[in-house]
C-alpha cells in the first residue's frame, strides 16, 4: 500500500515553487490558484523572503498550491496511490488529491482558513515549538504546566506545543529530560482554542462549496487518525481541526496497521518523510521537493 502524504505549515522555504514554473502549463495553473485563493503565489513562491512567506495568509496557500500541483504532475500519467493524507492545513490538499473538491475549491478554501487563522492569531501573541525526545508523559506535563496545549502529536518522539510566548520561551528554558525544545517558523498557536475565533469563517468557505464528492481514494483524518469515506463529513473535520491536536501519530499507526509499503510526500517535502524514517521504519519513502523527484516517486508507485 502506497500512501501520498501533504506537508502543513512551516515546509514552505523562499524560492521553493522556482523550478515548478519550469513545467508546461505551470505558470498557468498557479495563476489560477492565485485568483482563487487570493494571493499572488507566483510572485511568493519564487522571490519573497522567510518572513513574508512565514505570515499564516501567505504560507497555507503556498503550501497547498505546491501540493496540488505536484499531485497533478505524479498522477497526469493515470498512476494512483492506495491513499492519501495531509498534515493539518495539508488535509486540505489531500481533500483535492481524493476528489472530494476541485483543485479551485480547495485554493478557495484554503485562501479563507489563512486569512482566518492569521486574524485570530493577530488576537493574541502566540506561537508553536517541537518538542523533540524525552518521556511523552513527562513532555505533557512540562507543556501543560507552562498554560501550553500540545497542537500536533507528530510521533517519532515528537510532541508541538503551542501557546503564548511567555510560556514557550519558559518551556524551551527548562526543557523536559532528555528533549530539545524547537521554535517553529508559525505565525500562532494553531490546532488550540487561540484558533476558535476562525471556525465561523472556514465553515462559511466550505457551506459555499458546491460541488463535494465521496473520496476516490482511502483518506486519512487528523481528528483520530482513522479514515473518513464520506465527503460532507471530511470537511466537517476540517473546520473541526481548526482549533482541535493534529494526531499525525495515529495517522502513522493507521498506515501501518493497513500494511503500507511505501511513503510519498509532496511538495513542499521533506518534514513528513523524516517523521516516517523514524516512526516507520523500514518503510520507503520518496520526498517530492521538486519536478526531479516525480520519477523516483512514480518508480515508487509502479514497484
Amino acid at each position: 500500500m502506497i500512501v501520498v502524504v501533504c506537508p502543513g505549515q512551516g515546509s514552505q522555504t523562499p524560492g521553493f515553487l522556482s523550478p515548478w514554473l519550469e513545467l508546461d502549463g505551470a505558470r498557468e495553473r498557479l495563476a489560477a490558484f492565485s485568483e482563487a485563493a487570493g494571493v499572488d503565489l507566483v510572485a511568493h513562491g519564487t522571490e519573497s523572503d522567510a518572513d513574508t512567506i512565514r505570515d499564516t495568509r501567505i504560507a497555507q496557500p503556498l503550501i497547498v498550491a505546491a501540493s496540488v500541483l505536484a499531485w497533478e504532475q505524479l498522477t497526469a500519467s493515470g498512476a494512483r496511490p492506495d491513499g492519501v493524507a495531509g498534515h493539518s492545513v495539508g488535509e486540505v490538499a489531500a481533500l483535492v488529491a481524493a476528489g472530494v473538491i476541485d483543485a479551485e475549491s480547495g485554493m478557495r478554501l484554503v485562501g479563507v482558513r489563512g486569512r482566518a487563522m492569521a486574524d485570530a492569531a493577530a488576537q493574541v501573541e502566540t506561537g508553536m515549538s517541537a518538542v523533540v525526545g524525552g518521556d511523552e508523559a513527562e513532555v505533557l506535563q512540562a507543556i501543560a504546566d507552562n498554560g501550553l496545549t500540545p497542537a500536533n502529536y507528530n510521533g517519532a518522539g515528537q510532541i508541538v506545543a503551542a501557546g503564548e510566548l511567555p510560556g514557550l520561551a519558559a518551556l524551551a528554558e527548562n526543557a523536559p529530560r532528555g528533549s530539545r525544545v524547537i521554535p517553529l517558523q508559525v505565525a500562532g498557536a494553531f490546532h488550540t482554542r487561540f484558533m476558535a475565533p476562525a471556525k465561523d469563517a472556514l465553515q462559511a468557505a466550505v457551506d459555499a462549496i458546491e460541488d463535494i464528492a465521496d473520496p476516490a481514494l482511502r483518506l486519512w483524518t487528523n481528528s483520530d487518525g482513522g479514515t473518513v469515506g464520506f465527503g460532507p463529513r471530511a470537511l466537517e473535520l476540517i473546520v473541526h481541526q481548526v482549533a482541535a491536536p493534529v494526531r499525525w501519530d495515529l495517522c502513522m499507526a493507521s498506515f501501518a496497521d493497513r500494511g503500507i509499503t511505501g511513503l510519498i510526500e509532496l511538495a513542499p517535502a521533506g518534514a513528513l518523510t523524516g517523521l516516517a524514517k523514524r516512526g516507520l521504519r523500514g518503510v520507503p519513502t520518496v520526498a517530492v521537493k521538486t519536478p526531479d523527484d516525480l520519477a523516483a516517486a512514480l518508480e515508487l508507485l509502479a514497484a
